[in-house]
């Protein structure tokens, strides 16, 4: 069954009050959605975001030629090729990214095609995760909002909680006391979001929030430099996770070369997709580090415990936050003792598609991604 088309729709949700981390001054979070058609009318989808990047063009210019006429039954060889046509552009940041939304819906469109669920598809088993609550958004919100923001999604049973850097470290230090004060025992972590830009300066604030043992500090510095994340590791008493959204020419390589790390952090949608993920998982396992994915829990609560990584945990965005909108409508995780039960099976990523949301967006549609979706797809 071959490819006859691969198509981009631009979404754009604008956000209530702006997220300031550092420089990057976000007022939108803004997705691609892409669609890969087969011949006898199976579509497949995956969405990402774009991080304000031209994922579209992309696609269209130099990763569509690649797959369009080209046989669906194995994503793996498509991948690579359109990856070695353009090392410049495909092999990290922006073009990786796009390229990876491509792979991920080719999957899709594959297990559609088959009439199977990616369980069957890849020859592994769903299972209950650790479910991990992305709280404290926005990051201005107060010390006293975010505990009871915590409260609440505890007596829900979540009892893990991740919480983003404020505009400013004391407000940050505030935050983190607030919600350790009323989650004790519970796991707490912290996103730097690459604000912070020497090894010094996260140290310091490190031993500030030392006392409350935090379960980990994530993207500490900017990506670039695997051997100041190392030094951060080695001065660090509160374990460190680093990788979101690095996919690319030397993820995970670099940082777990550089031993820099106690979490590697993965996203099939930055990462390769679910062909590059397979890979970064491989080399996780080999190293002997865990394994912790960024958000997409539709997708990656489905492929990690398939590839084995059963206590890996998922994280989820709270519904009307602005954490992650375009997961909002989509199912939602019933959550016992801090765990998630596996998601409903479905052919593929089942409905994956919230048009209604979609379309209540800034949308461009130049290519008519969002025209006629199969209703297997729709949410």
């Amino acid at each position: 069954m071959k490819i006859t088309n691969v198509r981009v729709a631009t979404i754009n949700h604008i956000l209530p009050v702006p997220i300031i981390y550092g420089n990057w001054i976000m007022d939108h979070r803004e997705f691609a959605l892409v669609r890969v058609d087969l011949e006898d009318g199976t579509a497949g989808f995956a969405y990402g975001l774009t991080r304000d990047g031209p994922i579209a063009a992309i696609v269209r210019r130099s990763i569509e030629p690649c797959y369009v006429g080209r046989e669906i039954d194995d994503p793996k060889p498509l991948f690579y090729g359109a990856l070695w046509t353009n090392h410049a552009v495909h092999a990290a940041g922006i073009g990786m990214r796009a390229l990876s939304l491509v792979d991920i819906a080719c999957w899709d469109a594959l297990a559609r095609y088959e009439g199977k669920s990616f369980e069957k598809l890849f020859g592994g088993e769903l299972s209950e995760l650790p479910a991990t609550a992305i709280v404290g958004y926005p990051p201005t919100m107060s010390p006293k909002e975010l505990a009871q923001q915590i409260i609440e999604l505890k007596a829900k049973g979540w009892n893990r909680f991740k919480i983003p850097i404020s505009p400013d470290l004391d407000l940050s230090e505030a935050r983190l006391r607030a919600a350790r004060e009323v989650a004790p025992n519970d796991w707490v972590g912290f996103d730097i979001n690459m604000v912070l830009r020497t090894s010094e300066a996260v140290l310091d604030f490190e031993k500030r929030i030392r006392d409350l043992q935090l379960g980990w500090i994530e993207d500490v510095v900017p990506p670039g430099d695997a051997a100041m994340v190392a030094r951060v590791r080695n001065g660090s008493k509160t374990p460190v996770a680093m990788g979101d959204e690095q996919g690319g020419s030397y993820h995970p390589e670099a940082l777990l070369t550089a031993n820099a790390v106690d979490i590697i952090r993965v996203d099939a949608t930055t990462n390769g997709g679910i062909t590059g993920l397979q890979n970064s998982l491989a080399r996780a396992r080999a190293a002997k580090v865990s394994v912790s994915p960024h958000m997409f829990p539709h997708l990656h609560s489905r492929l990690l415990p398939i590839f084995g990584f059963k206590d890996a945990p998922i994280e989820w965005g709270i519904p009307g936050t602005g954490v992650h909108p375009m997961d909002d409508g989509l199912e939602q995780p019933e959550i016992l003792n801090g765990f998630m039960r596996p998601l409903t099976s479905s052919i593929g990523l089942g409905k994956i598609v919230d048009f209604d949301w979609i379309t209540g967006q800034q949308v461009s549609d130049e290519q008519g991604a969002l025209l006629g979706i199969p209703d297997a797809c729709l949410k």
